[in-house]
């Protein structure tokens, strides 16, 4: 049958309502989401096993069942009970407790180890685990470390079942059990009972409108302070979301009563409050009213003071240098000569605290960056390099034979959360050089600049025309058009880059210009566009560029070599869709998988990570591939870039596939192959700076396919949304501090 549907296509005939008793020999689907199960139970005086099906939060093989309801038959799928209700026990027989243990509900026990178990301790051995776990060491193979494991793992399970139901009687799903537990501990209910709006403001993947179901279920008043509380924030983290910095105080008053629908005077009273508690912080931005969360109205007032001081300070304090001769020198080292543009670039930053430097591909930000290094290295002035990825980081030690970090690698992550290194712990180095600045948020730039030496300089390079940073602000932006900092753009494109046909595409749609592929087709051709009308011959084209011709024409691997990107998430041409049809057409073996939060993972996948998690020292955007799983220990092994991280089945919200992923998810990326499908179903998305952001991407081979009229509607659309940030209001007017 089909386990997502417990309505079968062919209308069952319905029989006399019934109650049964028995061991769940086997839970052939149970989906964490919605609760729906199929079971297979042994009932006494049934020859077979039944099969039931019905919700509940959480099953294992072993438990014993009690369920009541209706017999149907289906004229496909035969004879089922139909539950209304579903209670399980654990397990008191031999039989049930060894299926119990070895359904691969606690780490370190599978089917060898349950039959151990059993045979040695018998209908003790939950009680052994729980209260006696030193004495699992008796049983043949286990030892202290497995031992260790397998208690944690018991306990972990058994709050996370009690988290479960809980959130299953409130109405919410429960695959988020195991990241609540991680988040709360022991003291989950408490603290969801006591404030039921924390699931959404620290659970992944749990919005608002499911936790104020929960809370509407726990009691909550729909008027309650709390509440209100909790919907003014939310509306604030909606706007971070959108990249804004602050609110006006008026718009954010009126979201928060749609939102709740609640009066209008309600939300306004509760923001004077939340405003007069310090939770929330009202300013006078170009004279209207903006509401902020304290920490990013403190982050870009650090921006903006730190970064004024730095370009306003006389000297840098770099030993003498003759720049004539040393410019003289650099362009007889590398054999590069540096343009006019590129000659005052290296000026202005050589004499200034901080300097800006920015420009499209090929115009040579890296030779440039490169110069300025080897200048100042032959002076012993010690560098530092960075970028907001691994990739980004990876191709800047590339290209300037120097080490560099992310962002997040150089600041030291604490375990659970912050940075080791702050103005109590600073950096060490003279000049500070940080790539890709386009995609820094304020909140990352605020903890970057907390950390910098007090006599350091800096050197940001970027380019403005990408898309902006996913977290709120527009750093890059703002400092160039603030006029506060020193800034050089280049804008002369070098022969060699010229050449490329990825760089003439880029600076083609950059211009308002639409990129066409060559005719004919040149032998060194990087960039073509495919033209097909149907989203679904896109794809179905795309998927055979993928796994046949690009690997057999230029010799690319699909997995590490080809990177699709695409600007929405749904659709025919969207990530979903796409990566699943990509999976089947690169992973297809069949074997061991797990399905989470909607997602297939299994051994070969490429997937990418969404979220920084400092414990692990991964962070968002790091791609890696999965390279192995294990049912019994519910956990995977993915491989970053030779770096190895095991992931519990539960964390894996914090990744996802990427065969394919969006434009926004691979700023700071280079992929020596990308694809581009575009399609009026994206049309909302369709936007200069996402098109130019794509094909940049691309280092040796850029194919865009799909409909020219899309190609041609994001080219003409430049409207960048608009962001609500105060950074350059502080930088122009010296605002307060």
């Amino acid at each position: 049958m089909n386990p997502r549907n417990d309505h079968p296509p062919n209308r069952p005939s319905e029989l006399a309502g019934e109650a049964i008793r028995g061991l769940i020999e086997r839970v052939t689907f149970h989906n964490e989401d919605t609760g729906f199960a199929v079971l297979k139970v042994q009932v006494k005086g049934h020859r077979d096993l039944v099969t039931v099906i019905g919700t509940l939060p959480v099953v294992s093989a072993g438990e014993w069942i009690t369920a009541e309801g209706v017999w149907v038959l289906d004229r496909e799928r035969g004879r089922q009970l139909k539950a209304s209700s579903i209670q399980t026990q654990p397990p008191d027989s031999i039989e049930g407790i060894e299926k119990y243990l070895a359904s691969g509900m606690i780490k370190g026990i599978g089917p060898v180890y349950a039959q151990k178990l059993v045979a040695k301790f018998g209908r003790d051995v939950f009680d052994i685990i729980e209260k006696q776990s030193a004495r699992l060491q008796e049983v043949d193979g286990i030892g202290r470390e497995r031992r260790q494991r397998i208690k944690e793992a018991w306990a972990e399970q058994r709050q996370v079942r009690e988290i479960m139901v809980f959130l299953h009687a409130h109405g919410i799903s429960t695959s988020r059990a195991v990241r609540i537990y991680r988040t709360f501990g022991e003291e989950a209910i408490g603290r969801i009972r006591m404030d039921p709006y924390c699931l959404a403001r620290e659970i992944r993947g749990i919005g608002f409108k499911s936790a104020d179901a929960v809370a509407m279920t726990l009691g909550v008043e729909k008027e309650s302070v709390l509440r209100v509380r909790a919907g003014l924030a939310h509306a604030l983290d909606e706007a971070a979301g959108d990249g804004h910095c602050c609110v006006p105080r008026a718009s954010l008053s009126n979201a928060a009563s749609a939102l709740l629908e609640v009066s209008e005077q309600l939300a306004s009273d509760v923001l004077t409050g939340e405003i007069a508690r310090g939770e929330l912080v009202a300013e006078a931005v170009n004279r209207d009213e903006m509401v902020f969360l304290p920490a990013i109205r403190a982050a870009e007032q650090l921006i903006a003071e730190r970064l004024s001081t730095m370009a306003g300070r006389a000297g840098t304090g770099y030993p003498e240098i003759d720049l004539d001769r040393a410019m003289e020198w650099v362009q007889q080292r590398t054999g590069k000569t540096l343009s006019e543009s590129q000659q005052r670039a290296l000026r202005m930053v050589v004499r200034s605290g901080c300097a800006i430097i920015t420009g499209g591909p090929g115009v040579g930000k890296t030779t440039l960056v490169n110069s300025i290094l080897q200048i100042l290295g032959a002076k012993k002035v010690r560098c530092v390099l960075c970028a907001p990825t691994g990739r980004a980081a990876k191709r800047l030690n590339e290209s300037t034979g120097l080490e560099a970090k992310t962002i997040h690698r150089l600041l030291e992550p604490r375990p659970g959360g912050g940075f080791l290194r702050d103005e109590s712990n600073p950096l060490s180095g003279d000049l500070f050089v940080m790539d890709e600045v386009s995609m820094v948020d304020v909140s990352l730039m605020a903890k970057f600049l907390r950390a910098l030496p007090r006599r350091a300089n800096l050197l940001l390079v970027g380019d403005p025309d990408q898309l902006p940073s996913v977290g709120p602000g527009l750093v890059l932006r703002d400092l160039i058009q603030s006029g506060a900092i020193p800034c050089e753009s280049l804008d002369v494109v070098f022969r060699q880059a010229g050449s490329s046909l990825i760089v003439e595409a880029a600076h083609d749609v950059n211009a308002g210009r639409i990129p066409a592929s060559p005719e004919p087709v040149a032998a060194d051709a990087d960039f073509f566009f495919i033209e097909r009308e149907d989203p679904s011959a896109a794809a179905e084209t795309l998927i055979d560029l993928v796994a046949r011709r690009i690997p057999g024409k230029f010799g690319l691997d699909p997995l590490r070599d080809i990177q699709v990107l695409t600007p929405m998430n749904r659709g025919t041409l969207g990530v979903r869709n796409l990566n699943s049809l990509l999976q089947s057409a690169l992973n297809p073996v069949a074997g061991a998988a797990v399905e989470r939060f909607g997602v297939s993972f299994r051994a070969g996948d490429k997937v990418i990570q969404i979220r920084n998690n400092y414990d692990k020292d991964v962070f968002n955007g790091d791609i890696g591939v999965i390279r192995s799983l294990s049912l019994d220990d519910r956990e995977l092994l993915i491989d970053f870039d030779g770096r190895r991280v095991t992931y519990d089945f539960g964390e894996l919200d914090e990744v996802e596939p990427a065969f394919a992923i969006t434009v926004h998810k691979s700023q700071g990326s280079e992929f020596p192959c990308v694809i581009l499908p575009l399609a009026m179903e994206q049309y909302v998305l369709l936007q200069r700076n996402l098109i130019y952001t794509g094909i940049t991407r691309g280092k040796k081979l850029v194919i865009v396919i799909g409909q020219k009229k899309a190609l041609a509607a994001a080219v003409r659309n430049q409207e960048v949304r608009r962001r609500n940030t105060s950074l350059l209001w502080r930088l122009k007017s010296a605002g307060p501090n």
